[in-house]
């Protein structure tokens, strides 16, 4: 037993067995392979809707059909990848060049998702069939066991266009993520027989034919001087921008209308333009919006954003272009598999990778048909020489017993046991020196092909596969010959499937816009005691001030330009912009503070809430659970990040108590064990919000202070203390950092 136990490190296992997952996923799942452009699920798709018969001339089958035959036969990992394969190569807004012609519902721009695939129904484009599909049948690729070693795969399809660069690719792998963007078919072609051409051109010069991105949606790149540097790196931002266009309604008022939106705003994106829009007219940046709608169709993109009549057009699309995703950056990675390992590369590098794939396959393929040509013209040569003689055949088949007699007289001239008419006959039997397969093409040939016409059109037939033969050989033998071919075909793809580029490239000037200072308003700010906020303006707030106070935990006064704070038990500040409050009416439910900032209502207790600019003019009084205290310059907390501490606190210390400090005079603590210590405010010091503070109670071991009183001189302030009445200021005057005076019942 003991020799079948393999010892090793567990670090050991663990680093081989990830790099092999990590392996698998760059290989196998999620990277192209800069050959055909497609990842091996979109592979798998493709060559099983082909082994289907599932083509562009004839009937849709359903997509459940495809994805389990698919699943079942090549890509054992789960429907849905397969399926979201499927409807991606079917999405002709995100594909240059869709390789599969859905039926049904797959989906839209908008980000609907499409339907179950029991409902859909799919065939092949006619593009896939004759550029991707095509040759398979000539050995061109080689094919490779399947997961079960039950079927034969291509590893590889043999495509005849540059599929990675029209189509791009976006995927994730372990580490690694490519992300090339779609280009127009027709530029793409034209560069690769510019390469063709001279292998040396570089990739400025292919930039003459290939001038950019062309994405399925339109829009701008408005960054073109920078492109050449991404195409020789392969890696780089390119920016873009919506196509905008403006309209004149009705009462002089212009509508700006949006016709082509980036690539990068595809789905759910949309929804969140038109969100960010209304959220710009609902926090006042700008007053220039009347109304959006959203107008789009299977016609295209068209959503309208009505002016008011003396809006600035140009300084609000200008906002648009900055404030939301009309214009963003796609992130190009061309991370490809080449030569069976990632590789990031140029234009170039792309499209000499594909000319390298097409001189092989055409080589297979020409190598396969010469084959054919050539066993084609010995037949054809067997039977043309039988026509020649076929008195002397027919009289040997007369003569023989059996076939195999028959074939040795042909192939080898054995006329022992044959019946001849004549001794010449025999002479002459003896002499025929046919090929093995000439003779079984011979014994196979029916009678009608003794007709005349027969016999002229087999002549014919010969000659055109001599030709085809010198053709083939001068293909293989000649680069120039081949490569000849090659542009002929990818000349014939431009033809029937290119399209007009729908992006423009130019280089356009950064988008200013003059942000128009919002005028600063006194507003009150509402807190609840289920921590919803909102904001209202002074009149309503003197409407209703009275119920304000009654049903909310912190009611003060802010500037609608500035910000508020919020402090936590945990010594935590957060500060809220006023603009991300909700404005509205007194009985408005508002928002949530965990939604505006870094709080955290379950873990943490709000203790003060008030304005940063009311802060700037007073100090605050921090007291925590272990008796430390302090006064912080209120100025200390006029900051701009979200999140700061607001004081620093001992291991197991939490605030029990900040208080903006005004008019108090003394400060009454109150431990948990009953001690109250009461004492002037001024006994506690100034300090640094980063300092922990003075001892303000004596404790003893186990006890804490659990809650913090503040009165003026001429306060009489009583609490219900243990089910009786406890006037403060009653209390004994002390000293800070004295232990107190026990509270009975």
């Amino acid at each position: 037993m003991d020799d079948r136990i393999i010892k090793t490190e567990y670090s050991e296992v663990m680093q081989k067995s990830f790099i092999d997952y990590a392996m698998s996923v760059i290989i196998a799942r999620a990277l192209p392979d800069v050959r055909d452009g497609l990842k091996p699920v979109q592979r798998r798709v493709l060559y099983d809707m082909h082994e289907l018969g599932i083509r562009y001339e004839r009937p849709y089958r359903k997509s459940a059909r495809i994805v389990g035959d698919t699943m079942g036969k090549y890509h054992p990992h789960g429907d849905s990848s397969i399926y979201d394969a499927l409807v991606v190569m079917a999405q002709e807004f995100k594909k240059e060049l869709p390789l599969i012609d859905g039926h049904g519902n797959f989906g839209n721009i908008e980000g609907d998702g499409a339907a179950a695939m029991r409902y859909t129904e799919a065939r092949l484009e006619k593009v896939t069939q004759e550029a991707f599909l095509a040759d398979l049948d000539k050995d061109v690729v080689d094919f490779v066991p399947n997961f079960d070693e039950t079927e034969k795969e291509p590893s590889v399809l043999p495509c005849k266009i540059p599929n990675l660069l029209v189509n791009g690719s976006e995927g994730i792998a372990v580490g690694m993520a490519t992300s090339i963007p779609p280009h127009n078919l027709g530029e793409v072609i034209d560069a690769v027989k510019a390469y063709m051409l001279d292998e040396n051109i570089s990739t400025k010069e292919l930039m003459r034919y290939v001038q950019g991105p062309d994405f399925p949606t339109g829009g701008i790149v408005t960054n073109k001087d920078e492109l050449l540097q991404i195409y020789e790196t392969g890696v780089g931002k390119i920016k873009i921008r919506g196509k905008v266009e403006t309209e004149k309604g009705k009462n002089g008022k212009t509508s700006v209308v949006i016709t082509q939106i980036p690539y990068t705003m595809i789905g759910a994106n949309i929804g969140k333009f038109l969100a960010d829009v209304a959220a710009l007219a609902e926090s006042k940046k700008t007053n220039d919006i009347v109304d959006i709608s959203n107008q789009s169709s299977k016609e295209g993109i068209r959503i309208v954003i009505e002016l008011r009549k003396d809006a600035d057009v140009d300084n609000f699309i200008n906002m648009l272009y900055k404030k939301t995703r009309l214009e963003d950056t796609f992130g190009v990675n061309m991370l490809a598999i080449a030569a069976g390992r990632p590789e990031t590369m140029g234009l170039k590098q792309i499209i000499q990778a594909n000319v390298d794939f097409q001189f092989e396959t055409n080589r297979r393929k020409y190598e396969t048909l010469l084959e054919k040509e050539k066993a084609k013209r010995e037949i054809q040569e067997g039977l043309i020489k039988a026509c020649n003689v076929i008195d002397l055949i027919i009289e040997i088949l007369r003569g023989c017993k059996d076939r195999a007699m028959a074939k040795a007289c042909l192939v080898d001239g054995v006329t022992e046991g044959i019946q001849f008419k004549s001794k010449e006959s025999a002479v002459m039997a003896a002499y025929l020196r046919f090929t093995e397969n000439q003779a079984n093409a011979i014994l196979d040939m029916r009678l009608y092909k003794l007709i005349g016409l027969e016999i002229e059109a087999l002549v014919h037939e010969h000659e055109e596969t001599i030709a085809n033969i010198y053709r083939y050989e001068d293909i293989l033998e000649r680069k120039a010959s081949m490569a000849q071919v090659i542009m002929n075909e990818l000349d014939a793809m431009k033809k029937e499937f290119s399209v007009k580029r729908r992006t423009r490239i130019e280089n356009c000037a950064e988008a200013v816009f003059e942000e128009k200072k919002p005028e600063e308003t006194t507003l009150y700010c509402l807190v609840d005691r289920f921590l919803y906020t909102r904001t209202v303006d002074t009149p309503t707030y003197e409407r209703n001030q009275e119920a304000a106070h009654a049903e909310n935990q912190f009611v003060f006064p802010c500037k609608s330009t500035g910000r508020i704070c919020l402090f936590t038990n945990t010594g935590q500040l957060y500060t809220v912009k006023v603009t991300d409050l909700p404005l509205g009416k007194f009985r408005d439910k508002g928002i949530p503070l965990d939604n505006v900032s870094g709080f955290d209502s379950a873990r943490e207790r709000l203790l003060l809430a008030a304005s940063q600019s009311d802060l700037n003019l007073y100090r605050l009084l921090f007291v925590t659970r272990q008796g430390m205290a302090k006064i912080v310059d209120g100025g200390e907390f006029d900051v701009t990040k979200r999140t700061v501490a607001a004081t620093k606190l001992q291991d197991g210390d939490e605030v029990v108590d900040v208080t903006v400090y005004k008019e108090q005079k003394y400060v009454i603590l109150q431990s948990k064990d009953g001690y109250f210590l009461r004492f002037g405010v001024e006994e506690i010091p100034e300090k640094k919000k980063a300092a922990i503070g003075v001892r303000a109670m004596h404790l003893a071991d186990g006890d804490e202070l659990e809650a913090v009183y503040y009165t003026r001189a001429t306060d009489n302030l009583t609490i219900s203390y243990k089910n009786r009445s406890l006037t403060l200021n009653q209390l004994k005057a002390s000293k800070r950092d004295a232990k107190g005076t026990k509270v009975r019942k």
